[in-house]
């Protein structure tokens, strides 16, 4: 996919598809870990338990961090902006909404991706098949999961609100992480980085404001929700994160949300022996027209044909 002179070759399709799934299970740990813990103790341990895993990686690889305080103020920046902020808000959100409704308000972070970035970069413009794509790929999300995640809108509005404020920060972090790769600093450094950097602001301020350890221990289902949560959902799926940024741009990577449920729906069906709805069938159809419209291939596609019925 060329967007202003960023290109998603087939491995960055493959690859997102691959971290949509690991994102999608997210919203399922959460759903688990907040019977528990309170969302900012959760917040805390899923980046302080990522970045500990990270942290092994990078031992047994041979890789050192870098040492350069400006690229720390950058991991610090993009910790805020891509973890402590929409963690907490969307942990807090699932609080009070469902966790349809908190997918469908998650899969608004391409379209505010795409506005800022035509705000904020000079390579990453807006243009009607961009617009067009994630209009379509949005109303394939609220088509999967039907009128009952909509019942919830205008209801917590408080939690909604949270939601989309997520979702409007993890397109901010998008497009400043895009700095990073000009950087020389590798994927895997970056989420280490990330993770670190947000552990350091997360964990004293769960233990000042929850308390956690003056609470009941949670049960098995709880401490296993929030290792996968900190371990699939984020230290390896920020490795993805980051490698599409480096090569393919912020809007692009973002349109991961849009998989999101897909992902979810196809995992249901393939290892929990869930039937597909009609209406699921039909929002996975307009999902794919909606990366293809993106893509720009079915529109070429619609050129080659008209032209041929011209002749």
């Amino acid at each position: 996919m060329e967007s202003g002179g960023w290109t998603m070759n087939r491995g960055g399709w493959f690859m997102l598809v691959v971290l949509s799934v690991l994102w999608g299970g997210s919203f399922f740990f959460i759903g688990v870990a907040v019977q528990g813990l309170p969302p900012l103790t959760i917040a805390a341990l899923r980046v302080s338990l990522a970045a500990i895993t990270l942290l092994v990686i990078l031992y047994f690889s041979g890789v050192l961090l870098p040492r350069d305080q400006g690229v720390w103020r950058s991991f610090l920046v993009m910790g805020v902006l891509n973890n402590v902020i929409p963690f907490c808000l969307i942990i807090w959100g699932q609080t009070r909404i469902a966790s349809g409704l908190a997918s469908i308000l998650n899969a608004t972070t391409p379209l505010f991706a795409v506005v800022a970035a035509h705000l904020l970069t000079t390579d990453e413009k807006i243009t009607p098949q961009k617009v067009a794509g994630l209009l379509i790929g949005f109303g394939g999300v609220i088509v999967i999961f039907g009128q009952d995640a909509l019942q919830g809108v205008g209801h917590s509005t408080f939690g909604q609100l949270a939601v989309l404020g997520a979702a409007v920060s993890y397109s901010l972090a998008g497009i400043y992480g895009r700095r990073f790769a000009r950087l020389g600093v590798r994927p895997v450094v970056t989420a280490t980085g990330q993770v670190t950097a947000s552990s350091l602001l997360l964990i004293p301020a769960a233990l000042v404001l929850e308390r956690p350890l003056d609470l009941p221990i949670p049960g098995l289902e709880v401490w296993l929700a929030v290792v996968s949560l900190a371990v699939v959902s984020t230290a390896f799926a920020y490795i993805l994160y980051f490698r599409i940024l480096a090569i393919a741009g912020a809007t692009n990577v973002l349109l991961v949300t849009l998989l999101i449920p897909l992902s979810a729906i196809v995992l249901g069906a393939l290892f929990l022996g869930e039937q597909l709805a009609a209406r699921q069938l039909v929002g996975m159809v307009l999902i794919g027209l909606g990366l293809l419209a993106i893509d720009g291939r079915i529109f070429i596609y619609v050129q080659q044909t008209l032209k041929l019925g011209s002749k």
